[in-house]
């Protein structure tokens, strides 16, 4: 399975398989605008949930360990 994030905003993705939006990847900001993490979350916990995912969502230090995680994901900028 071969992910792609769109960007939509700064720190705002949406999570593309196949050709549809099956959720999202954000950045979590601490009000001193530092980036805690990273959260890949499904639109739907129904399962069967899509590999790698086995919970809803995750969590990551860095949108670089995100991308890996989901397989090398190929990142695109909006427009």
């Amino acid at each position: 399975m071969t992910y792609t994030l769109h960007r939509l905003a700064a720190g705002s993705y949406d999570l593309i398989l196949q050709g549809a939006i099956v959720g999202t990847v954000v950045r979590e900001v601490a009000r001193n605008g530092e980036v805690r993490c990273w959260y890949a979350e499904l639109l739907s916990p129904a399962p069967p949930l899509p590999a790698p995912f086995a919970h809803e969502a995750h969590r990551f230090d860095t949108l670089e360990a995100t991308v890996a995680w989901l397989g090398g994901a190929t990142v695109q900028e909006g427009g």
